[in-house]
């Protein structure tokens, strides 16, 4: 199930044992991102009692249909919390549901982004075995620092890691062994002050202190913009277009400075997007563009002049 075999899909996880971190609001972001630029995206949310995405991508369908607005929404599933008396019988439904909706989506999607419960489980675990990239956001404090390694009281210095960490890279070393394969383990820290302060400098160098020893590599993600909290009930992403008829308001310099931040992170995922799907959207994008436009004789005369340069084009393309 992973995207080093040709055909299968890029499996993206968001996980951490630690709710409250914007694993499902950074979930959207990849998807919705991803989707732009012409993949194919399925997503599956893990955390069948909270359904922090599963609501996130509901709302964004029930507000595409209250505006008429043409948003893109990716393949979506729940696994369904089980809730017989029996944890056994409750792990294999759910494993069922999950590895049902991961076989029909990797042959046919392009990545598969999962979100998963702020909490250890089975399930969860399963779903950071089979990542190909693992996105682990925390809020910028030592509160949540303390799930992936612990400090010295006294000098803040890094002193050992911590349960979830060691999860993780006992995943990533079974990885290794079984099939070659490294899973990229990104660490994003949301919620960053916009104020420079020793605590933001503390966390940071534990961060960074940390990245050696377990192998992540640690970015900057969402700073408090209040619009991460607005886009939710109408399930918009700051790269979503800002037009007061989409976004239901007058576009701020806070979302414009949410778009940036969102666009930058994404760029240091380095996930592999597919060049055809960056072509796809191009395309779809230009049609769009050209399609409520009134056809001029000029655009007539000069068609067969386009078409066959672009077929020039795409054989000299397919050529090299």
């Amino acid at each position: 199930m992973h995207s080093n075999r040709s055909g299968s899909a890029h499996v993206v996880v968001l996980g951490s044992e630690k709710g409250g971190s914007g694993k499902s609001t950074t979930a959207m972001h990849i998807a919705v991102a991803l989707m732009q630029t012409g993949q194919r995206v399925a997503t599956i949310d893990l955390d069948g009692r909270q359904q922090s995405l599963t609501r996130y991508i509901n709302n964004r369908g029930a507000w595409a249909r209250r505006t008429g607005l043409d948003i893109k929404i990716p393949a979506h599933t729940c696994v369904k919390f089980g809730q017989t008396m029996h944890i056994g019988d409750n792990e294999a439904s759910e494993c069922r549901q999950f590895t049902d909706a991961v076989s029909a989506a990797e042959h046919t999607f392009d990545f598969i982004v999962i979100d998963t419960p702020g909490s250890d489980s089975y399930l969860m675990r399963l779903a950071h075995s089979m990542a190909d990239t693992l996105v682990t956001p925390i809020n910028d404090s030592f509160l949540d620092f303390d799930v992936l390694g612990t400090v010295d009281a006294a000098t803040y210095s890094v002193t050992g890691e911590s349960h979830y960490a060691r999860m993780v890279r006992d995943i990533r070393r079974q990885h290794r062994r079984f099939d070659g394969a490294t899973v990229d383990w990104l660490v994003i820290r949301n919620r960053i002050s916009t104020i420079v302060s020793r605590n933001k400098r503390m966390v940071a160098a534990g961060l960074n202190e940390l990245s050696f020893r377990l192998g992540f590599r640690s970015v900057d993600g969402f700073t408090e913009h209040e619009v991460y909290r607005e886009f939710f009930p109408r399930g918009l992403t700051a790269l979503d277009s800002l037009d007061p008829a989409g976004i239901g308001t007058d576009p701020s310099l806070d979302q414009v400075a949410a778009r940036k931040e969102v666009t930058s992170l994404l760029l240091q995922l380095n996930l592999p997007l597919d060049e055809r799907g960056r072509r796809r959207a191009a395309n779809r994008a230009e049609w769009q563009s050209q399609a409520n436009k009134p056809l001029e004789v000029d655009d007539i005369v000069g068609m067969p002049a386009i078409s066959f340069q672009n077929e020039s084009a795409r054989s000299k393309e397919a050529a090299q």
